[in-house]
């Protein structure tokens, strides 16, 4: 078990670096001091930013400490899990396919996989592609039931993701298709099961050739099978059990339980470069990425909760303070959180804590509203 950062300050073994956030391309700014908060106030080991101003220009900075047993230095721009931001590459890749004439938007899920989605209210001839992408399902959400093993001893269990949509169908729907919005774990699945009948090929396959390599995202990967390590160069992921608790080391996991909804290994910097990629036309023709950007209310206890924000077909709205949009996602899994945000003149920012259980009562309220602070001080 890790000591946690109070224990370490209390101890007055705290490196230096703990308190400092590093930039080698400028002044202290907001961004910096916003670092500094998230490991001195909120307790997160560590915390990593990487923002594109509207020169263009590409600034990364750090704070705190990668281990917290050896207090070794952060890296600039280093390797974290993505979690659910592997939503929008999925979606990325769906929409491709309706761009290529492959899947209708508004067909069933039927139409694809024939009589796989079945349950106590769920039936797959009544569910769209859009509704899946979209959180309009209906579909439970797997990962509900599965919560206490991931952060266990099933941590390193591998789940084929035939298995994840069974414990999805072993439950009820949570509304008729359509009617409602519900953040469903689930929904990313189908769309990665769809994605692999369509093409037949393996989703972490499509997500490289389509998206991956297309766009130049060099520490950006789909993890093998049964692999729970990070490739590069990373700071250590924590997880503590509530505000308070102890910070246990989690950084080896297998994360296939998260597949298409949130397997996804990459850096701020390359978070960065793909949703900038992805909104300024890239990744998809102009009628795709509209069906992307059309967007429907999040519901008050939502994701990415605030006034205004809104989900498209894997990407979030959110108006900024100081006016306009941003789009991302965000990502939530054992050992790190991570909130991107780009908009449409170029400004890109992302930040990373290496917590996906805030240690103090704050939450990740400052690490959120940090975002908005990288992107409209630029």
């Amino acid at each position: 078990m890790a000591m946690t950062a109070a224990a370490l300050t209390a101890a007055g073994t705290l490196p230096a670096s703990a308190a400092q956030a590093h930039d080698a391309h400028g002044p202290r700014d907001a961004v910096r001091q916003g670092l500094e908060r998230l490991v001195t106030d909120d307790r997160f080991p560590a915390a990593l930013a990487a923002t594109v101003g509207r020169d263009g220009r590409t600034r990364h900075y750090t704070a705190g400490v990668a281990d917290l047993r050896t207090g070794a230095k952060v890296p600039v721009d280093g390797q974290v899990r993505a979690g659910s931001n592997t939503k929008t590459f999925t979606a990325t890749v769906v929409l491709q396919l309706v761009g290529e004439g492959t899947v209708d938007l508004d067909a069933p899920i039927e139409r694809y996989l024939p009589g796989l989605v079945r349950g106590d209210g769920i039936d797959g001839r009544d569910i769209t592609v859009r509704q899946l992408l979209q959180h309009t399902s209906g579909l439970p959400n797997y990962t509900d039931s599965m919560l206490d093993a991931v952060f266990g001893k099933g941590r390193h269990t591998y789940y084929q993701p035939r298995e994840l949509l069974d414990l999805a169908l072993s439950r009820k729907a949570d509304f008729a298709p359509g009617t409602s919005w519900s953040y469903s774990n689930t929904n990313y699945v189908v769309a990665g099961l769809l994605i692999e009948k369509v093409t037949g090929r393996p989703v972490a396959e499509q997500i490289t050739k389509r998206v991956i390599d297309r766009v130049g995202l060099r520490h950006t990967y789909f993890p093998g099978v049964g692999e729970q390590g990070i490739r590069e160069v990373h700071p250590r992921g924590y997880h503590a059990s509530g505000p308070g608790a102890a910070l246990d080391d989690i950084t080896e996991i297998d994360p296939s339980w998260g597949w298409a909804a949130g397997q996804l290994i990459s850096t701020p910097g390359d978070l960065n470069r793909f949703f900038s990629a992805l909104i300024g036309g890239e990744l998809l023709r102009p009628e795709e990425l509209a069906e992307m950007r059309t967007t429907v209310k999040i519901p008050d206890d939502g994701p990415g909760t605030g006034a205004g924000t809104r989900y498209g077909l894997g990407v979030i709205s959110t108006p900024l303070s100081c006016g306009g949009l941003m789009w991302g996602h965000g990502g939530d899994i054992p050992g790190y959180h991570t909130v991107p945000g780009v908009t449409d003149d170029g400004r890109a920012a992302t930040i990373a804590v290496t917590a996906d259980r805030a240690p103090t009562s704050n939450g990740f309220t400052n690490a959120d509203a940090l975002l908005d602070t990288a992107l409209c001080g630029q």
